[in-house]
């Protein structure tokens, strides 16, 4: 099967910054979906979206939120695969709530934190691509295109 990396984001008005990371997955072809569920709005849709495609394949997932950021919980909640949290610098506060949502997760439920905004972006992808690289050579050598892209 397969693996793919999933991203998450709570809103469209997330697509600046998811937009970046499907400009990088599809410039070095790495299998990836995106979606857009709020799991504030949309919760059930969110829940049947993590089965499913934890189901199909998905290897880690990416979740993009801003504000009081709950998605990555509950993505991590719903699945057994690994969940990278990004905080969106949004709000009055600049991401700096959406970071301390994502990073004071409950024992239980695992949320790899990265920083806030673009570079926590690009870092939440070269991390989804080491932790597919443990099971597969074709992941490692994304992993070291995407390295090198970044330290030009």
């Amino acid at each position: 099967m397969e693996r793919y990396i999933v991203i998450i984001a709570g809103s469209k008005s997330d697509n600046d910054l998811v937009s970046l990371a499907v400009e990088l997955l599809k410039k070095h072809d790495i299998p990836h979906k995106v979606y857009f569920i709020s799991s504030h709005r949309n919760l059930d849709k969110l829940i049947k979206t993590v089965k499913k495609e934890t189901e199909m394949g998905a290897g880690v997932f990416i979740a993009v939120a801003g504000l009081a950021a709950h998605l990555s919980g509950v993505i991590a909640a719903c699945t057994n695969l690994p969940v990278i949290g990004v905080p969106k610098d949004a709000g009055s506060l600049g991401g700096i709530d959406a970071l301390f949502s994502m990073v004071q997760m409950p024992k239980g439920v695992p949320v790899a934190t990265m920083g806030i905004g673009k570079h926590g972006l690009y870092n939440s992808i070269i991390y989804a691509l080491e932790i597919l690289s443990l099971c597969s050579n074709k992941w490692q050598e994304k992993l070291v295109e995407v390295k090198n892209e970044f330290n030009k």
